[in-house]
């Protein structure tokens, strides 16, 4: 086998142009293939991204009446939804899936927040626990947090994101001023940030509804002083954070479950539901997929093509051959040895154009993926298994050629010289 490996690669090299030119098929389909894998992995993982954001993990759980999400501030305060309890967090913080809990109350368009005669138009209003912070991923910026005592005195203290702050008040002026949240007065304590900005890759409108929500800000206060504001205790929605990516589907249905355990509505239809977004994700992974393995067979084609070319090339070798294969056979060469000599050469000859194209596919998915923006993500096992289809074609179409040879007369052959 070495002593066949040797005479392949001499034989390649003393025909260095035809060698490249045969390659040349196997090495465009096997980039073909390389550079559509990394793209359908890349825009995989940026389908993920752009739903789930950059290592967040959070999943929101809300009330859910039918197909829809119950609206409350039109709705009203929904009959046999009771509120949270501290028990029930504490069973939603012990899940293994789960890091993180809080529990909060939530008016999505407020119009009711004002700073003098300016208004938050579109704004939401928060009413929060003392873990909501950590686990949505936001930290202050300015000013402080909630303590115990704004909790336990209820008092009228609010935090605002920059959105907020801008629409209300110069930068570095938020601190101290009084807003009115329905007709309440609140002291602006502190202004708050995501821990980690994540902008999603927009290229169509739709993706734009789809990945991209727009606010006017977003106002905070204790929970404990939510009935000030709206008049009536109200069941709260949840947010986990769930361990990793993976855990997030499993995190939702569990929290979900041990929420609606304690519903006893008398229209039967209201229920916590998870907004899963990693399912969301995987259907739109799979729309791309079906797509893109319509391109990875188009690719095949141009290694079917290179298989083609690489047959033809070795009948030619064996028949310049000719006279080399009888007299190796008139020294005792059998036609196992003269086929495996051939075969090898076919394997070896598709083997190094496979590992050629390799490189070449890691190029290209750089290229695909600087002009996307999407992530360039290199799949190894693909890789592998790419190189060793290579050299499976060449043992296919190298097997015509290979017998020709083996079952070439000697006298014919010697003849031929």
């Amino acid at each position: 086998m070495i002593e066949n490996i040797r005479l392949s690669f001499q034989g390649i090299w003393a025909h260095k142009m035809r060698s490249f030119l045969t390659m040349l098929g196997i090495i465009i389909g096997i980039a073909s293939l390389i550079s559509i894998v990394s793209t359908i992995k890349g825009t995989n993982e940026q389908i993920k991204k752009n739903l789930i954001g950059e290592g967040d993990n959070v999943v929101d759980v809300y009330l859910g009446q039918g197909g829809s999400e119950y609206e409350m501030e039109y709705q009203g305060v929904p009959e046999g939804v009771p509120v949270i309890t501290k028990e029930q967090k504490e069973k939603i913080a012990d899940l293994d899936e789960v890091t993180n809990v809080t529990c909060y109350q939530v008016r999505k368009y407020a119009d009711s927040v004002f700073y003098q005669n300016k208004t938050m138009n579109g704004g939401a209003v928060f009413g929060i626990d003392t873990d909501y912070l950590d686990t949505c991923g936001y930290q202050i910026i300015r000013g402080r947090g909630f303590s115990k005592s704004d909790y336990g005195k209820f008092q009228k203290v609010v935090l605002i994101d920059e959105t907020a702050s801008s629409n209300f008040f110069e930068k570095g002026e938020e601190i101290g001023k009084v807003i009115e949240i329905k007709g309440e007065p609140f002291t602006v304590v502190g202004v708050i940030k995501k821990t980690e900005e994540f902008e999603p890759v927009i290229n169509s409108r739709e993706e734009y509804y789809t990945y991209y929500n727009e606010s006017s800000g977003m106002v905070l206060v204790p929970d404990s002083t939510w009935p000030i504001i709206y008049r009536y205790d109200e069941p709260q929605l949840v947010s986990v954070k769930a361990t990793s990516p993976e855990s997030m589907s499993a995190a939702g249905k569990k929290t979900a479950e041990i929420l609606n355990e304690s519903i006893v509505s008398a229209t039967g239809d209201i229920k916590y539901k998870a907004r899963d977004m990693m399912e969301k994700a995987k259907d739109l992974q799979q729309i791309s997929e079906s797509t893109n393995r319509q391109l990875l067979w188009i690719a095949s084609i141009s290694l079917l093509v290179g298989g083609i070319g690489v047959m033809n090339i070795m009948l030619v070798s064996v028949t310049e051959r000719t006279g080399e294969i009888g007299l190796k056979k008139a020294i005792g060469a059998n036609k196992r040895r003269i086929l495996g000599q051939f075969l090898t050469e076919a394997a070896v000859l598709t083997s190094i154009g496979g590992i050629l194209g390799v490189f070449a596919g890691v190029i290209l998915s750089a290229v695909i993926a600087k002009m996307s923006g999407a992530p360039m993500v290199i799949s190894v096992p693909a890789a592998v298994l790419a190189v060793v289809f290579s050299t499976v074609i060449g043992l296919i179409f190298g097997l015509l050629p290979s017998v020709k040879a083996a079952n070439l007369s000697p006298i014919e052959a010697l003849r031929r010289m």
